[in-house]
């Protein structure tokens, strides 16, 4: 009968052994499960981040290439300014306005009113002013305003004049 003990302690050890072991085995099942699910929900909260990371870079760059287009035209209406700039100064430049003017007071102020009216005009075209019937219909940028005849070669460009096609733009009429 001592043989029958021991091999019931023998296998009392072995159940016991094998609850322990299922026991256990089970709660890391149920640890490693809730690990997993918790992984799942970063990896997709992370996908998430990502793909709204993704669309900003492609608005940012967007933007971006916007921006590019928008300091080109500003950099070419610079340049453009500082031509006519340059053209304005090598005008006033051929003449001594002063001693013209001791000279000839009435011609000087007649040409530096007209001048400054026509420049007033120009002024109030930019700032959406409508057209006169005379420069509705004029024929060239120097017709339409010779203060300003760059602003002809704009409204033509823009389909707001129309140039009578047996005459050319202000461009090769200056």
């Amino acid at each position: 009968m001592p043989s029958f003990i021991y091999l019931g302690i023998i296998i009392l050890a072995m159940g016991g052994a094998g609850a322990w072991y299922y026991d256990t085995t089970q709660t890391k099942i149920e640890t490693l499960t809730a690990y997993n699910a918790e992984l799942t929900a970063n990896v997709n909260r992370l996908e998430e981040v990502n793909q709204k990371n993704l669309e900003n870079i492609e608005r940012m760059q967007a933007d971006f290439k916007r921006q590019q287009e928008q300091f080109a035209a500003a950099q070419a209406s610079l340049n453009e300014i500082r031509q006519q700039n340059n053209q304005l100064r090598d005008r006033l430049g051929k003449h001594d306005i002063g001693a013209l003017a001791a000279a000839k007071p009435a011609l000087v102020e007649r040409v530096i009113n007209g001048a400054s009216s026509k420049a007033m005009r120009c002024f109030e075209i930019e700032s959406g002013a409508p057209l006169t019937e005379e420069e509705r219909y004029a024929k060239n940028a120097k017709a339409f305003n010779s203060e300003c005849p760059w602003i002809y070669d704009d409204l033509v460009a823009r389909g707001l004049l129309i140039v009578p096609s047996d005459t050319a733009t202000g461009e090769n009429s200056n």
